[in-house]
C-alpha cells in the first residue's frame, strides 16, 4: 500500500530515508529521550542499521511494518519515530519516541492520531494497542487522550539495562476509533472493510 498523507497541524508522518540517519541518532542516541523506552541509547551505526531494515522491509508484500519519521512540517526537520507493527486478527502496535527539546508540545498526540488514521481508516484494522514504561505517566496520559483503553500491565515485560521492567498495556477498538471520530461504525463481523485512499 502506498503511504497517504498523513498530516496534523505540527507534525507529519513520512516514510524514512537513509538522510535521516543524524535526525534519528538525536533520538535513538540520547539517554533521556531513550529513558523509557524498550533499548538503550543506540550509536550512529545502529541508527544506520535501523534505517536500512525499515527500508527493506517497506518493501515485503503484505507490508507488515509502517515505521515513519515524525517530521515538522514548519521545520522540514525530523524530531522521531512513529511505528505501527501489524499483527494477526487485523491487529497492530504502535510506539513513538521523539527527541527531548520537542516534548510537551503536543507532538505525541499527534503522531499518535495519525497512526490510528492510518490504522482504522486506511488499513482497515480492529484493534490497535500500545505499551508504556509505568513510569512514563505522560505516555499512559496521552493514550488516555486519543481514546485508548489501560487494560493492564505486563510484569516483568522486558530487561532494559540489566533490569526487568513492566509495561503498561493501553489499546482501542475500530468501533471506538470510529464512534469517537464520528465514523459509522464498522462491522463486527471480523470482515475487514474496504480501505479508504
Amino acid at each position: 500500500m502506498t503511504l497517504p498523507t498523513l498530516t496534523a497541524a505540527a507534525v507529519r508522518l513520512r516514510e524514512f530515508t537513509l538522510g535521516d540517519v543524524d535526525a534519528l541518532h538525536r533520538v535513538y542516541g540520547d539517554p533521556e529521550a531513550t529513558r523509557h523506552l524498550s533499548f538503550e541509547p543506540r550509536s550512529r551505526d545502529q541508527v544506520a542499521e535501523i534505517i536500512e531494515g525499515i527500508l527493506a522491509r517497506r518493501a515485503d508484500v503484505p507490508r507488515t511494518e509502517y515505521a515513519l519519521a515524525i517530521e515538522r512540517p514548519d521545520t522540514v526537520e525530523v524530531v522521531g519515530m512513529a511505528r505501527l507493527a501489524l499483527g494477526d486478527y487485523r491487529s497492530g502496535q504502535i510506539g513513538f519516541a521523539l527527541r527531548p527539546d520537542q516534548w510537551r508540545k503536543g507532538l505525541g498526540r499527534q503522531s499518535v492520531e495519525l497512526l490510528l488514521r492510518l490504522a482504522f481508516d486506511h488499513l482497515s484494522l480492529h484493534r490497535v494497542w500500545g505499551a508504556s514504561a509505568p513510569e512514563n505517566r505522560a505516555s499512559c496520559q496521552l493514550m488516555l487522550s486519543v481514546g485508548m483503553v489501560e487494560e493492564g500491565r505486563i510484569r516483568d515485560h522486558l530487561r532494559v539495562n540489566g533490569q526487568w521492567r513492566d509495561s503498561v498495556v493501553h489499546s482501542i477498538l475500530e468501533e471506538e476509533w470510529h464512534r469517537r471520530c464520528g465514523h459509522p461504525s464498522p462491522s463486527r463481523s471480523g470482515t475487514p472493510q474496504p480501505a479508504v485512499e
